[in-house]
């Protein structure tokens, strides 16, 4: 056994050796300021409720409601518990090793008195972290259970990105289903305008079907449009894990339209590092796989132990204590091959990382520049909805005052309608890209967040 005043030296110099790379914050080069950007950088925005300024009641309580309800966030939440059960299992957890048996026997035979016996043991064993491979695989789970808590925030963003599209898309439908309403109606006055015609002699049969034609594909279009309503409703039932019937019901009974906010403040590309769950979520797997390269560094070096037994038998005590020293020789390559693979995986977590980053500043740019043209397009469609309103006034008069043909008519009442659904859609696409941008920007990722247990408290406890 090897005598522990010899070994002391040995201990002595390596006991606060802490083998593998030390974890440094990741860099990357970013442009100063966006595209369309200014310079002045922004706050955290996580707790940002930006769905309210869309200024509609039923969608502020969808969300926040939904935030407890939705079946993929509640399964991240449970990920995190399930990183601070492993957090728990390192530390002196993970070297510390005991156990308590007892045991009672009967035994006997033919021509032998029944005897009992009994044992009572306890062993227990310490590892020693000389190079720092317990303290890396704390960090580790240190690192992992960070990373558990920024992917809520990844699943939260991905859920509100959903909801409010659904809905957004829902409350456009609702609109389409409207203005086809109009244009039926239009249709039908035109129609009962050629009907009368038809009947003083003053149009022809092929006119009157003319009329009849434009008013059934008019009245053929209300279905799909209740079709699509009704699968956006379906998605956000499910998105919110409730019946989808009372829902539907409940945005059946507002026509409200959304507000389209102004354009946020987006800051600076170096605040998506902070802003991002899903930058930090790559930033902390980058964190716990430098700690595991650590890990595999220090079973390259011996490992030692502390052991010691006690147990009673049959009213005899011996009990049994010394260290013990262990390393790895045959299985040299294989540990020097598994240290070099964590090293690859650790660089791929590193390039992952730099790629979140860059993924990020390009959903920024793009949601900002789409919202601008969306938002121009819009404003020019409106414009074109207003002028086909006009013409298709003048076009009554026109056609009852024999100046326009019925087909001519018809025209223009087809571009009015379709031009009112060009503004509509438009409309819709400049919502979605505002919240797509606030997306981009990270708002929102911690609104409604259950204080949960900092990494700091965790390692206190531990």
């Amino acid at each position: 056994m090897i005598n522990m005043i010899k070994l002391m030296p040995f201990l002595l110099l390596t006991g606060c050796a802490t083998v593998g790379p030390n974890w440094e914050s990741p860099t990357t080069p970013l442009t100063s300021t966006f595209v369309s950007g200014d310079n002045k950088s922004i706050d955290e925005v996580a707790y940002t409720p930006w769905w309210r300024e869309f200024n509609d009641p039923i969608l502020t309580e969808l969300v926040e409601t939904g935030f407890s309800q939705n079946l993929d966030i509640l399964q991240a939440r449970e990920r995190i518990q399930e990183a601070n059960a492993e957090l728990r299992k390192t530390g002196i957890n993970s070297a510390l090793e005991g156990s308590l048996s007892y045991s009672r026997l009967r035994s006997g035979g033919e021509n032998q008195s029944t005897s009992i016996s009994s044992t009572t043991g306890l062993s227990a064993s310490y590892v020693i972290d000389l190079f720092g491979g317990v303290e890396r695989a704390r960090e580790a789970a240190l690192a992992n259970l960070v990373a558990a808590q920024a992917d809520v925030g990844t699943e939260r963003l991905a859920w509100l990105a959903e909801v409010v599209a659904n809905y957004a898309d829902a409350r456009y439908y609702q609109q389409a289903l409207d203005l086809t309403r109009n244009t039926i109606s239009t249709r039908n006055s035109t129609l009962e305008v050629t009907q009368r015609e038809y009947d003083a002699g003053l149009s022809t049969l092929y006119e009157l079907a003319e009329a009849e034609a434009a008013l059934q594909s008019a009245q053929a279009e209300l279905p799909s449009y209740q079709a699509l309503f009704r699968s956006k409703v379906f998605a956000i039932a499910t998105l919110l894990d409730q019946p989808a019937k009372p829902l539907i019901a409940k945005i059946e009974e507002s026509q409200s339209q959304l507000n389209l906010p102004s354009d946020p403040a987006i800051g600076l590309p170096a605040d998506l590092l902070r802003n991002r769950p899903d930058i930090r979520y790559q930033e902390a797997i980058l964190h716990q796989e430098v700690a595991e390269t650590g890990v595999d560094e220090s079973s390259l070096y011996p490992s030692i132990s502390l052991t010691g037994s006690v147990s009673n038998k049959d009213s005899l005590d011996s009990w049994s204590f010394g260290p013990s020293i262990s390393l790895g020789i045959f299985n040299r390559g294989y540990l020097n091959a598994q240290r070099d693979a964590q090293e690859s995986v650790a660089k791929q977590a590193e390039i992952a990382w730099r790629a979140s980053v860059q993924d990020a500043v390009e959903d920024v740019q793009v949601a900002q520049s789409n919202l601008s043209l969306y938002r121009e397009q819009t404003e020019l469609l409106v414009k074109a909805a207003s002028s086909y309103s006009k013409a298709l006034k003048f076009g009554y008069d026109n056609y009852k005052n024999g100046a326009m043909t019925l087909l001519d008519l018809l025209d223009t009442v087809r571009l009015e309608a379709n031009a009112q659904i060009s503004a509509a859609y438009a409309y819709n696409t400049s919502l979605q890209e505002w919240a797509s941008l606030q997306i981009a920007i990270g708002a929102g990722a911690g609104f409604s967040d259950i204080p949960e247990q900092t990494a700091d408290s965790t390692t206190q406890e531990n």
